[in-house]
């Protein structure tokens, strides 16, 4: 059956000669592989448009369960400023894998959506580190690891001092014990970039001492509690040092 489906292609791999698979994170179906037949010769109407990290439109003869088969592409966007930048694909490689990682566990239109804001955002020029943390942290709400930024996550206070992986979450002044105390601006942010709405973000105006404070937290607690192995987090890790508490 013919079908429109909107979607970001995640991967591509060799599938002949003239002939290569492309793996697609859909709203509609989620992950989905198709065989992108003849896409790797020079005439190709989808030899450029059939690469990693295209938004589009995708015209395809859709079987469940099964690969499906492409037909051509309309593509709506190429992100071409992250294309060209090795610090912006390094995370929109991590954003693509994590994504790709989570639907497997819990999709929905939402997750989605904040997977092309975050992408959009970072096309636009605005922090990367920052943008991925806001999607990390969105992300373990769908894994079912959600940290308690509400409150204090052992006696509910709302006098927060700092945020803990190992405690799972704030901690206010009485219940800390030995944790290191963070600025008072990584904890109003952390809660913010939870419920903040990533398509109304237009800048972000934060030191460096938090962003690293918050990156590092949403480190640590990804190792301890999500159980995920992410090749591209390792690159990410390689362009930038990162400090902070755990």
């Amino acid at each position: 059956m013919l079908e429109k489906i909107e979607g970001i292609i995640i991967s591509e791999k060799t599938y002949s000669e003239t002939s290569k698979i492309i793996d697609i994170i859909t709203k509609k179906y989620g992950k989905i592989s198709v065989l992108a037949k003849g896409a790797k010769t020079l005439k190709s109407k989808v030899r450029s448009s059939s690469t990693k990290l295209t938004l589009g439109c995708f015209n395809i003869v859709y079987k469940e369960g099964k690969l499906s088969s492409l037909v051509d592409i309309d593509v709506i966007n190429f992100y071409k400023n992250i294309k060209k930048d090795i610090i912006k694909i390094s995370y929109a490689s991590y954003i693509l894998e994590l994504v790709e990682q989570v639907i497997k566990q819990n999709m929905s239109d939402e997750l989605y959506d904040n997977l092309l804001a975050a992408l959009n955002k970072i096309e636009d020029g605005l922090d990367p580190l920052v943008i991925t943390n806001i999607l990390e942290l969105k992300c373990l709400n769908y894994l079912g690891v959600m940290p308690v930024i509400d409150a204090c996550i052992k006696c509910g206070s709302t006098n927060i001092i700092t945020i803990s992986s190992d405690a799972g979450g704030y901690l206010c002044r009485n219940c800390r014990t030995r944790e290191t105390i963070v600025d008072e601006r990584t904890v109003k942010l952390i809660r913010m970039f939870y419920y903040v709405d990533m398509n109304k973000i237009s800048k972000l105006d934060i030191s460096s001492k938090v962003k690293e404070e918050i990156n590092y937290f949403l480190s640590c607690y990804y190792d301890r509690y999500t159980g995920l192995y992410l090749k591209s987090k390792s690159l990410i890790e390689k362009l930038s040092k990162v400090g902070g508490v755990c």
